[in-house]
């Protein structure tokens, strides 16, 4: 139960300082690109090589690294965890695992939101009709 509640309170951190940071470099930017986002995957994908490189030293404590590994950095951006885990396919010289990773990720992750949003479309049509 303890566990949980460490997961829980890294999350609550994470996900408001994602909002935070997103917020700031969105207003910066005003433009159309997504820059807020980018930047805390960036800022994300910097930081989870950090922590893992403590977890694998030994310098952080097993609630540690829950709080800011599926906490903090799980709330703060998943695409961290996209990167570390693509990072240490390339490690262990898995390419062909390293690449599918990435095609299936990205080109099936966003034909699967555009499949989303037209059901919900095609759904709240027929609820208006």
């Amino acid at each position: 139960m303890v566990a949980l509640w460490i997961v829980a309170i890294g999350g609550a951190c994470g996900s408001l300082l994602r909002y935070v940071i997103s917020e700031f470099v969105t207003r910066l930017s005003a433009g159309i690109f997504p820059w807020g986002t980018m930047s805390v995957n960036l800022i994300g994908s910097f930081a989870i090589g950090v922590v893992w490189q403590l977890v694998e030293n030994g310098s952080l404590s097993p609630n540690a690294r829950l709080f800011l590994i599926s906490g903090f950095m799980g709330a703060f951006t998943t695409f961290s965890t996209f990167t570390l885990e693509n990072v240490h396919l390339l490690q262990g010289s898995n390419y062909r695992l390293f690449l599918y990773n990435i095609l299936v990720k990205n080109i099936i992750g966003i034909c699967l939101v555009a499949m989303g949003m037209a059901v919900c479309r095609h759904s709240v049509s027929l609820f208006k009709a």
